[in-house]
């Protein structure tokens, strides 16, 4: 049973990363690409009518994270409260900068909200690659210090970031070398993945310049992936041990790297679908085999003295889990059928929808 809601929750994380994925990139894009006022029209028809469903996943996430794993909820919500705030407030300045710019046609007006949602989106697309990073990297639990453990063995707390600016210090911060190298990832891959949106969405002047940007970044993060993988044995020895004993997560290495390989073709294409498709493939691969390699750890511990949280240890009783499994196939099919009309009623190229003009 505590398998089965850690693979639902893995699943609706992964789809909050293709899908709000793209609003991010599309942002970033936005603050650093679009300069003519109809290209930055192109940007926010292409996400207008997605970006506020597609947060949905990050809330149903929070709520499975809650009924699932509520020890996991617990700590990670106290010992992360400092990013999380942040998080927030990014997320309230990424709505409110494209509700709020077609209010009121004034330049000035404008330009502070079309930077308000440019520099919201990269600060996100950074703060979740250095999520992922501290999860990978694991925490100190427990706040062990001198082999004693200071708070119950599911505590911790982070601040932003160590004096020593390493992974590997006993007093460890949320930003260090290795969760930053993450963060950078994450925004380079998602620069890609809203350009490709974009170009799928519209037929903006931008998007053979998109391409282009597509193809040099695609170097920068194949580059930066191949990093990640040689310096993980700094955080863990053995970083592959579960794709060695179970040799068919494999699959998830190859998707991310087809994604990723792939996303090299972006100028040939004939179909502006086949990019969006190829970097889903990376987000959705890259995330899975992550979330494979650490398995069944869900938040590393990196002292001796308190264990790691598990799939197993974290879990609410499974009387609980097993009721909770008959509501979730309903809002499953509710979710499935509301995304199907959605993506039906906006289907096609969005440069007309006309999104936040009043």
């Amino acid at each position: 049973m505590e398998l089965f809601w850690y693979v639902v929750l893995m699943g609706m994380l992964a789809m909050y990363v293709i899908l709000d994925g793209y609003d991010f990139g599309a942002g970033i894009i936005h603050l650093f690409f679009a300069k003519s006022e109809k290209d930055k029209k192109a940007i926010t028809n292409a996400i207008g009518p997605f970006w506020d469903a597609n947060e949905v996943w990050l809330i149903a996430a929070g709520g499975v994270l809650f009924f699932a794993f509520p020890t996991l909820y617990a700590s990670s919500f106290s010992g992360f409260y400092l990013p999380l705030i942040m998080i927030l407030w990014l997320l309230i300045f990424r709505a409110i900068g494209l509700e709020l710019r077609g209010q009121y046609h004034n330049a000035m007006w404008q330009s502070i909200w079309d930077k308000a949602f440019g520099i919201a989106s990269l600060l996100l697309a950074l703060f979740f690659g250095v999520a992922l990073g501290n999860v990978v990297r694991g925490v100190n639990l427990g706040m062990v210090e001198n082999g004693v453990s200071a708070h119950e063995a599911h505590y911790f707390f982070l601040p932003l970031w160590n004096p020593t600016f390493s992974p590997t210090a006993e007093h460890l911060g949320i930003i260090d070398w290795f969760t930053l190298l993450l963060g950078i990832i994450s925004v380079l891959a998602l620069i890609i993945h809203g350009a490709n949106w974009i170009i799928y969405k519209t037929n903006s002047g931008l998007n053979q310049k998109l391409k282009d940007v597509i193809f040099k970044l695609n170097f920068a993060l194949l580059a930066l992936v191949i990093i990640s993988l040689l310096v993980w044995h700094v955080i863990e020895p053995k970083p592959f041990h579960n794709f060695i004993e179970t040799p068919w997560l494999w699959i998830f290495p190859v998707i991310t790297f087809t994604g990723l390989f792939g996303l090299f073709n972006v100028k040939r294409w004939k179909k502006d679908g086949y990019g969006f498709l190829f970097s889903s493939l990376f987000l959705a691969g890259g995330f899975a085999s992550t979330a494979a390699s650490i398995f069944p750890n869900v938040l590393p511990s990196t002292n001796n003295v308190n264990p790691s949280l598990t799939i197993y240890n974290v879990a609410a009783h499974e009387y609980g889990l097993s009721v909770g499994m008959n509501w979730f196939f309903i809002a499953l099919f509710l979710v499935a059928v509301y995304m199907v009309v959605q993506y039906r009623i906006f289907k096609g190229k969005m440069d007309d929808v006309g999104y936040g003009e009043h």
